[in-house]
Formats: C-alpha cells, sequence, structure tokens
C-alpha cells in the first residue's frame, strides 16, 4: 500500500474578500483500488508524520469528490466539475457556492438535478446550514446532514437520512475546495500538532508574584489547581446542565439553542466549522450557575466593573464537541482574559503581539482579519512554518481543572479536543487600563471596539467612572508609564555607545 504523504501542499482558503488561491491536493490510487477505498486507507495506515489520520466514524467523501491533483493520476478522465458548470466552469468554487448562496431550498433542489457537476454543489452542506439557521433559528433536530435536517422540518413525511451512504457517488468530479472542507472535517489531529508544550506552569502562586511575573510582563501562564473549590468542576455533566437549564436558550453561532437540542447537533455533526455555544448572559439567564464557579483570585480586580450593566459582555459559557474551537484572534478591548477548562481538554496556539501568525492578514486598522476557513486547515497549512522562527508560539494542552491567563495583545487559537466545557472572562486591571483607555479613544472605535451598542462614548463612561472610583489612579499610572519609558530610553548598552561613536578610541 502506498503511502499517500504531503497531501496538502501549499494552497490556503482564508477568509477574505480577495480572490482565494486555488488549492492542490494529490494522492496516489492503485488501479485495482477504487478512488475511495485507496485514499481512505492510504491515510488511516500512514503513520510518518507527513501523513493524515481520519476520524474513526469519519464518513467517505462526500458524493464522490476527490482532490484536483488525482485528475493528473487519470489522463483519461474528464472533470465533471468543468463539463457540468458550462460556461460558468471559469468561476472558482467558492464564487460558484456564493451564487448558490442566494437560492431557496426549492431551487437548489431542482438545480441538483440540472448536471452531475450542479447536484454536487447544490448538495454542499453549507449551503443546507445556512438554510436551516435563517429559517428555523434554533427551532430544528439535527438529523445527520444539514440538508437532512432541512427536509425533516419542512417535510416530515419524506424520509431523507443523513447518512452518507444515502447520497449520490460522482465519478470524476475534481475540486480542491470542495474536497478540502470534507477533509477538514474528518482528520484527526495529528501528535505533533500536540506534542510542543511549552508553556509556564504554575501552581499556588501568590496574587503578588502572578502580578509580578506575569501579569505586568504581558506573559501567558497555565494555573494548576485554582478551581478545586469549584462545585461546577464536580456538578457540570452533560445530564445535570440539561435538568438545570431545562428550556432556557443560549447563544450558538447566529441563533439560540436549547442546550438538549444543541447536544444532539453536537453528537451527530461532521464538519469543518462545528457550531460553538458562546453565551455572555448565561449567568443571567441561569443563575444558578452564576452561583457554582468564581473568579479565581489572580483575576478579582476588574476595573471595567465600575459601569455596572454598561460594561461590555465579559464574561461566557462555552461548550462544544471535539474541532470545535476559536481561530486567531486577539481578545476585544484590549483587555486581557482568563479561560478555565471545566471539562474536556483545549489545545492553545499564542503568538504574542508583535508576531502575527502565519496564514493570518489583519487589515491595518484591526478591524478585520482574514484567516484560513478552519482551525485543522490552519494546522495543516501553516503550522510547520513557524518550526524555524526565531519566536515560536506558545503552546499547549489545557485540560480540566486548569485555567489559561491570556494577556492583552496576544494572538490565539484554541481547539476543543474532546467535548468541553469552559468559563471565560475578559478583564481589565491597573496593569493594562492604560492600553484599553488608549484602544477605546482610537478613530475607528465604532468599528474596533465590541460587546456593547455604545462604542463611541465607551472610553468617555469608562473614564469618568474610574476617576470618580478610584480618583487619582489613571494620573498615577500615566506618570509610571512615563518613567519606565524614560528608564528604557536611557538603557543603552556599551557596544550601542561604541556604536554611536564608530569606535574611536583615545590613548
Amino acid at each position: 500500500m502506498p503511502k499517500y504523504k504531503n497531501l496538502l501542499l501549499t494552497s490556503k482558503r482564508r477568509k477574505s474578500k480577495s480572490k482565494s488561491k486555488k488549492r492542490k491536493l494529490t494522492h496516489r490510487e492503485p488501479e485495482s483500488l477504487c478512488p475511495e477505498r485507496a485514499f481512505n486507507q492510504g491515510i488511516e495506515e500512514d503513520e510518518d508524520e507527513t501523513g493524515f489520520k481520519l476520524k474513526i466514524a469519519a464518513p467517505s467523501q462526500e458524493h464522490g469528490v476527490q482532490p484536483l491533483g488525482n485528475l493528473y493520476f487519470n489522463p483519461g478522465s474528464v472533470n465533471v466539475r468543468n463539463t457540468g458548470l458550462g460556461n460558468l466552469q471559469i468561476l472558482t468554487d467558492e464564487l460558484v457556492l456564493d451564487i448558490l448562496g442566494l437560492l431557496d431550498a426549492t431551487h437548489l433542489g431542482l438545480l441538483a438535478t440540472v448536471t452531475k457537476s450542479l447536484y454536487i454543489f447544490a448538495n454542499h452542506e453549507p449551503l443546507w446550514r445556512n438554510l436551516v439557521l435563517e429559517e428555523l433559528k434554533g427551532e430544528f433536530l439535527f438529523n445527520g446532514s444539514w440538508k437532512a435536517t432541512y427536509v425533516a422540518a419542512h417535510h416530515p413525511k419524506f424520509k431523507l437520512s443523513g447518512d452518507d451512504e444515502s447520497n449520490l457517488k460522482i465519478i470524476d468530479f475534481y475540486s480542491d475546495y470542495m474536497f478540502q472542507s470534507w477533509l477538514c472535517a474528518n482528520l484527526e489531529m495529528k501528535p505533533k500538532w500536540l506534542r510542543r508544550d511549552n508553556i509556564t506552569r504554575v501552581r499556588g502562586i501568590s496574587v503578588e508574584d502572578f502580578i509580578t511575573k506575569f501579569e505586568e510582563p504581558n506573559k501567558p501562564v497555565l494555573l494548576e489547581g485554582c478551581l478545586d473549590h469549584w462545585p461546577a468542576i464536580e456538578k457540570w455533566s452533560r445530564d445535570y446542565l440539561t435538568q438545570v437549564v431545562g428550556d432556557v436558550e443560549f447563544a450558538v453561532g447566529p441563533v439560540e439553542m436549547k442546550l438538549e437540542k444543541y447536544f444532539r447537533y453536537s453528537d451527530g455533526a461532521r464538519e469543518e466549522r462545528p457550531l460553538y455555544l458562546f453565551d455572555p448572559k448565561f449567568a443571567e439567564k441561569v443563575p444558578v450557575l452564576d452561583s457554582e464557579y468564581d473568579v479565581p483570585v489572580y483575576f478579582k480586580e476588574d476595573l471595567f466593573g465600575v459601569l455596572g450593566n454598561e460594561r461590555p459582555d465579559y464574561r461566557w459559557i462555552i461548550i462544544g464537541p471535539a474541532g470545535s474551537g476559536s481561530s486567531f484572534h486577539i481578545d476585544p478591548n484590549s483587555t486581557s482574559a482568563w479561560n478555565a477548562v471545566v471539562t474536556g481538554s483545549k489545545k492553545w496556539v499564542l503568538f504574542p503581539p508583535d508576531v502575527v501568525p502565519p496564514g493570518v492578514h489583519p487589515s491595518p486598522d484591526g478591524a478585520e482579519v482574514a484567516c484560513p476557513v478552519s482551525i485543522i486547515e490552519w494546522f495543516m497549512n501553516f503550522y510547520d512554518d513557524t518550526k524555524d522562527w526565531e519566536k515560536k508560539p506558545i503552546e499547549c494542552i489545557c485540560k480540566a481543572g486548569e485555567v489559561m491567563f491570556v494577556p492583552n495583545g496576544w494572538w490565539h487559537l484554541v481547539i476543543n479536543l474532546e467535548e468541553s466545557i469552559a468559563i471565560t472572562q475578559n478583564y481589565v486591571s491597573r496593569r493594562n487600563l492604560l492600553n484599553v483607555l488608549e484602544f477605546l479613544k482610537k478613530p475607528n472605535a465604532k468599528e474596533l471596539v465590541s460587546g456593547t451598542n455604545d462604542r463611541e462614548n465607551l472610553h468617555d463612561k469608562f473614564k469618568k467612572a474610574i476617576e470618580g472610583a478610584y480618583p487619582g489612579t489613571i494620573q498615577e499610572l500615566e506618570k509610571k508609564a512615563e518613567e519606565a519609558k524614560r528608564v528604557e530610553e536611557q538603557r543603552v548598552s556599551f557596544w550601542d555607545s561604541a556604536k554611536a561613536d564608530t569606535f574611536k578610541f583615545s590613548f
């Protein structure tokens, strides 16, 4: 059995308005095996670091789509992707899907009967996911696939299974974009992506030491043992949460869902970007949850608290299946954050503020970020880019009972390695108060500030509230910052002085 290495070469998909690069994916197939079987066996048997492994429950390729590179190993084949699109074949796959995204379900269904190519495009799961979320909001029961979910909701007498065996398999459809969407949804995390653990871990550190060693120098740290007293650690199982929240709905992507329905979705979903439960109002919705966790001692000072109910969103309950998570971002409003894992485990990758992660392209004003479509895609296409960097990312796996401190300005990516439940809060202490005030008064604050409807006035409100609650604090911090800046400017090494004097010595 040949081993299919370097399956994904250098192609990247980004969340960007610019035209996406085409992706080149290849694997060689023995003539004695069907393409699907050869590909699956090749990936599963390849134990090499350059190979990939599919999840145990991974379905076969959606409708038989193959990577474009396979076409070059089948010289007698004709790509039905192009013949079935006719004059539209000059459009990228992304643009074809954007156009189909304007259609309703009826017209998508009709279009799927026209050609083999349009059958595959019109059955692309994200199109049906959008239709379900737009029309049904959170009132749906996931039925194995998004199309089956839509049909079951609108035509309950018509039985359409989400099982991939019920789908037609199209021969000779080659597309990197369509194939990688399936691949990213079904790959296991490679061992080398999980191996690096270079974060500082501490247990029982004093608040003073935390401030001196980590918060003031703006360095991430993983805190152990500070959740031992949380009732949530013992209580927050699926059954318990489902019972205590009842029919309360939580924010899941663009919709609100009952927890029981979300768990049904997360059990059956196999997609590139799973929906993530991320709710900022959970404590108000279910007060008992608020009583079952407490802010760790290191983060008790939160100056945004002076705004009371007018403060921006700052705390969230997070629930998601394996593969869900957050792609690279910087936390809002220049705040720092802590993230406590109650159940499950999370892989973290962090870059300091002066290092933009590979594959990530922020706009000049910081209001938008273009990045790979999914977290797995970033690992496949960009993770290895950092191995020779002088400033390597900080990485770790944060397990249940542990807390990650994320300093302000740090880029970070998080992916759940298993179903996980966590609490996270953003906060402002004296150590980053000036950074937050500077951020809030930027000229484009209306685009940058988040978590509040009063973006333009947040700076003035916050500053006034701080001056009222803590008189002289801002001036004192500004004075210390000026002194620190002056000391830094005067810290000139011998060799810098010598260079300035062009190495002229007198004897």
